[in-house]
């Protein structure tokens, strides 16, 4: 039986190193004679994960198939090799099926309602009541997850406001349980999170809104956060081109002041926070090792940081790291990224389903 051969610090168990054999793109933890040695020394670390990112858009929408396959390739060049797809304008089902492409888990599309969401990038559901019914259509299509539109600015009141009612959310959450699949929502401000939680969600996108109350909610239910603390960066600009509605202009900024203590509050509470760039559109993709320095600047350690964007987040959306049978998804670094997260910018390799590709 031939198979590739690598031995290195294994995380996150750490310890001395050992040996890892690959055999038709899955790990081996006993020995496989005559495997080629491809990697000794260093550490390896299971294939990172941005659970956020939105592959197939571009700063005007959907992009073409080999904009999106760049895409990919930018992810998987620093080291993400699992890739959540929080909603795209585009198809991209045919990536899926290259070897050479990060597994992709698709939301299908967002689910707005019109004028209050990003022009052409959602599907805008006219009455408030069927989004149940668009959500059993977005169960069809995506990978088990489906993407709400939790709050956006509302021009008539100019600031943040909700989309949804308890009642459609809990009745539209219900619809995606019963199909095996999750929820997340995209949420901002204050206002939606409480409708959001108390309705069953799976997961909060952002979340720079949150409250010692919905905290503590999140926490007792297991619900996850995915901060993409870097495209939170953008709020100031976002707010200096607001002038039209002050309230919102000043929601924003003061949303953005307090993030950092908001989101180390929830990490300090136990709330289940992940990496995710949020990239496409305005934030380019291969920007991982950003956000995970960005979580570790909230108050993470290096370890929890790193985990947040590898073997936590690998096991939250139903990937195992390097166990037996596992998918060699491997990622090999000089450094110790635990000591040091700068060592995650130069990986010696990457192996995508037991293939080298750098």
């Amino acid at each position: 039986m031939s198979g590739l051969h690598l031995r290195g610090v294994v995380l996150p168990e750490g310890g001395d190193p050992r040996d890892v054999w690959v055999v038709n793109g899955r790990i081996r933890t006993n020995p496989v004679p005559g495997a080629t040695t491809v990697s000794t020394g260093g550490y390896l670390v299971p294939g990172l994960v941005d659970a956020h990112c939105h592959v197939g858009l571009g700063a005007k929408g959907a992009v073409d198939l080999p904009e999106a396959v760049e895409q990919a390739l930018a992810d998987r060049r620093a080291g993400a090799l699992l890739l959540r797809d929080c909603g795209s304008p585009l198809d991209t089902r045919p990536l899926q099926e290259r070897l050479d492409l990060p597994r992709l888990i698709r939301a299908g599309r967002h689910l707005a309602r019109p004028k209050r969401y990003i022009k052409y990038l959602g599907v805008e559901v006219e009455d408030p009541a069927d989004l149940p019914a668009a959500v059993a259509e977005q169960v069809e299509q995506g990978d088990g997850w489906v993407k709400l539109v939790g709050d956006w600015i509302d021009r008539g009141t100019g600031d943040l406001a909700p989309l949804w009612t308890e009642d459609v959310l809990t009745e539209a959450i219900k619809v995606a349980h019963e199909g095996k699949a999750r929820v997340t929502a995209h949420v901002f401000g204050e206002d939606a999170l409480p409708a959001l939680l108390n309705a069953g969600i799976d997961c909060i996108e952002h979340g720079t809104g949150l409250t010692d109350d919905t905290i503590a909610q999140m926490a007792r239910n297991g619900t996850a956060l995915v901060p993409t603390l870097i495209n939170i960066e953008n709020f100031p600009a976002i707010a200096a081109g607001a002038d039209k509605y002050p309230g919102y202009q000043s929601h924003m900024r003061d949303l953005y002041a307090r993030n950092t203590a908001t989101i180390a509050k929830a990490v300090e509470a136990g709330v289940p926070v992940f990496a995710g760039t949020d990239a496409g559109g305005g934030i380019r993709h291969g920007r991982i090792v950003d956000e995970i320095k960005a979580l570790h600047g909230v108050g993470m350690s290096p370890t929890q940081a790193l985990g947040a964007a590898s073997w936590a987040a690998r096991e939250w959306l139903g990937f195992p790291s390097l166990t037996e049978g596992a998918a060699a998804d491997i990622v090999v670094y000089d450094g110790d990224p635990r000591e040091d997260l700068e060592a995650l910018r130069h990986p010696r390799m990457v192996m995508l389903r037991g293939r080298i590709h750098a």
